[in-house]
């Protein structure tokens, strides 16, 4: 495991979003997801790529609370520019368990 200091640490923004609209990404070249996601007020609506079809349906992400990362640079997959990485974990399978708060907490708010 290689070792970061501090500062590396708070250099990335993960922030809580709710997922606002999740369609299905029909020209992904692995099956993934656009997820719309709300930051609050001041990072407002990302859009993201998810790899997360194994476990999730469109219909189920709409309300879900996830942890992303908000500072990277945009990516461009395919037709779409991602613009916010949203974190998971994967099973034993190997499918994507989103990082999710079991609380609510405020869009935008920074993990600490």
């Amino acid at each position: 495991m290689q070792q970061i200091d501090w500062q590396d640490f708070i250099k990335v923004e993960l922030r809580v979003g709710r997922v606002i609209r999740a369609e299905v990404f029909e020209q992904a070249r692995k099956p993934a997801y656009i997820l719309y996601v709300n930051f609050g007020d001041e990072l407002g609506i990302k859009k993201s790529s998810a790899q997360i079809t194994d476990l999730y349906q469109p219909e189920q992400l709409i309300g879900k609370l996830v942890v992303a990362v908000v500072n990277f640079p945009k990516k461009q997959i395919g037709p779409i520019q991602s613009e916010c990485l949203v974190t998971g974990f994967h099973n034993e399978a190997g499918q994507v368990v989103l990082c999710t708060p079991d609380i609510e907490v405020p869009l935008g708010t920074k993990l600490l």
